[in-house]
């Protein structure tokens, strides 16, 4: 049948609080105009992250309750294990209680200082993490990233031409080379399966470690099913595996697509390496066993990704997330296009041309959406990835200036979708009326997470 319908049934509900927009001016003006410090109860529809926003399946939850809290060796960590190395195929898997502290398990063990990791492009922890350890992190997109409206089927891709220029140019000390799947500052784009096997050959052939930021693995792999030539036959979890084969190792999220609320791995193959960051982990995270996550954690995981690879949901997710960008292009505003796996990209400095970068357009939609109807997205622009190069001492732009509105994964109806777009056409009527933003107080590092703003008008 045409219609795409969730592949599930609502087995328990939470109510949702109205707001006036009266009601939402104060919220905001005391939140210090940064929809991070709004709290969740005063939110309508939350399409800040897809980030642990899901809901759990009913076998998660009976998963839970089979949890094994046991310090060491619990039953729960050997099921986690099994499922993400029948996954990954990885030799060493290392839990964490989410991915930013793989990532900086990772680079602290390869040792970044003054050195450069390089990316199709780089999300905020990450690229947060390398420069605290003092590295310097380089985003490779392909050219079509930086072109939104342009229609490619894996915007994605990392530059490989530019790639081979970094890692053969003796004056870049580069620690490793890391692709984000799906590419989240991007766009929410996949990157294709022919892409990641020729970087990882590139990065191996020059002695670079290759890695993968695989939050959204088993999204990029449908993409490549549906898009990539001599894969629409192959099951999603027998591309994810190719997928995985080709990396040294991954960071991982579980909060996206394992289908969890918490938690996360880290993944190699190299038995020094991984002894190293086993090390780190008990010093900062908890036991290899349970590396700072619960055992009921570790078991609702290992359910969640058996789960994410099944194709009715996740033909279910990317058409309910095409139906918000195509509804939002149907309302005048410029997207990434194709809409991509778990979110919507709004081109919000084409949308808003009058707002320059440093007054944050993006931000200005956000706050704007907030205001009309109390939805919450986030910035993807120069609020997130601007301030100081730590490398230069510039003062830096992002490249494009997005609005992310991202999709939990099982939460949200089609009806709650058509009310983001009437929201959204409301807003659009008013544009001429949405102004800028400047930065009161930041913090040195992710400024967009605790900023406190204020309009310019």
């Amino acid at each position: 049948m045409p219609t795409v319908i969730e592949p599930f049934r609502i087995k328990a509900v939470e109510p949702l609080r109205m707001t006036t927009p009266e009601e939402r001016r104060r919220i905001l003006e005391a939140a210090d105009w940064n929809l991070f410090r709004v709290a969740a109860e005063d939110i309508l529809i939350d399409l800040l992250t897809d980030s642990g926003t899901g809901a759990m399946s009913a076998q998660q939850w009976a998963g839970i309750m089979r949890g094994d809290e046991s310090y060491a060796g619990a039953r729960s960590w050997y099921r986690f294990r099994d499922r993400v190395r029948e996954l990954t195929g990885f030799d060493h898997i290392i839990p964490t209680h989410q991915g930013r502290a793989a990532e900086r398990i990772l680079f602290s063990c390869l040792g970044v200082r003054d050195r450069v990791v390089v990316s199709n492009t780089h999300f905020d922890t990450t690229r947060a993490n390398v420069e605290f350890l003092g590295g310097r992190a380089l985003d490779l997109p392909t050219p079509e990233a930086l072109r939104p409206g342009e229609i490619h089927p894996f915007k994605g891709n990392i530059d490989l031409q530019a790639l081979v220029d970094v890692l053969d140019d003796d004056a870049i000390d580069v620690a490793c080379v890391i692709l984000t799947i799906t590419n989240n500052s991007g766009g929410g784009q996949p990157a294709s399966l022919a892409n990641i096997r020729a970087a990882s050959e590139i990065s191996r052939s020059r002695a670079v470690p290759f890695f993968l930021d695989a939050c959204r693995f088993a999204e990029n792999a449908y993409f490549i099913k549906l898009r990539e030539e001599g894969y629409a036959d192959r099951s999603v979890e027998s591309i994810a595996r190719e997928t995985f084969s080709l990396a040294d190792g991954a960071t991982f999220s579980a909060k996206k697509d394992g289908l969890a609320n918490i938690g996360g791995f880290l993944g190699s193959n190299d038995d020094r390496l991984a002894e190293q960051e086993e090390a780190l982990l008990i010093l900062t995270e908890g036991f290899p066993t349970y590396g700072g996550m619960a055992g009921r954690d570790l078991e609702a995981i290992a359910v969640g990704l058996r789960e994410v690879v099944e194709e009715d949901y996740l033909r279910y997710r990317t058409a309910s997330v095409a139906y918000l960008g195509n509804g939002l292009a149907a309302a005048g505003y410029p997207i990434v296009q194709p809409p991509g796996g778990h979110a919507i990209y709004i081109d919000a400095g084409a949308f808003l041309p009058d707002i320059p970068p440093r007054a944050f357009p993006a931000h200005a939609l956000a706050c704007a959406l907030y205001l009309e109807g109390g939805i919450r997205s986030v910035e993807i622009g120069t609020l997130m990835f601007g301030g100081t190069d730590p490398a230069t001492g510039e003062e830096r732009t992002a490249p494009l200036e997005l609005l992310r509105l991202a999709v939990p994964r099982r939460v949200y109806t089609k009806s709650h979708i058509d009310y983001v777009l009437e929201v959204a056409r409301a807003v659009a009527e008013r544009r001429e009326g949405v102004s800028g933003y400047r930065i009161v107080e930041e913090p040195a590092q992710l400024r967009h997470f605790t900023a406190r703003l204020a309009p310019l008008a």
